[in-house]
């Protein structure tokens, strides 16, 4: 897949190069042998390339809970540009509600570690 293998920086650089700003609508997993499972989530507006990891993790510094990795998923409105909260609030529910019925849902979005690199779950025959 292209792009798969991109770090979090250079993600959000091609992410808004291809079209414009957007909501970052995340979802932060403790992941453990043999789950990722939801810790937190939030959404902020990105309206320039500029977002950094190293700033990103300060925000979620206050989460509640652990994290080991954080998935972003692209919410835009119908006109372009970051949604509006009350609908990012709204996609980020059904976001979650997603993940909860089946945790591969976390690689639809741009899933990373804590050191903001790139990663995917997969299925486990246990």
């Amino acid at each position: 897949m292209a792009g798969a293998t991109l770090d979090f920086d250079d993600w959000v650089k091609a992410e808004f190069a291809r079209g414009g700003a957007f909501t970052a609508l995340t979802v932060l997993v403790e992941i453990s042998e043999r789950d990722a499972a939801p810790v937190a989530s939030t959404f902020f507006h990105v309206i320039g390339d500029e977002v950094e990891w190293t700033a990103v993790r300060r925000m979620f510094a206050t989460a509640p809970g652990a994290w080991d990795g954080a998935a972003f998923f692209i919410g835009r409105s119908s006109a372009g540009g970051p949604l509006e909260e009350p609908l990012a609030r709204i996609e980020l529910r059904r976001m979650e509600a997603m993940i909860d019925d089946d945790r591969l849902a976390l690689n639809e979005g741009a899933f990373f570690d804590r050191r903001g690199r790139r990663m995917r779950i997969d299925e486990t025959d246990a």
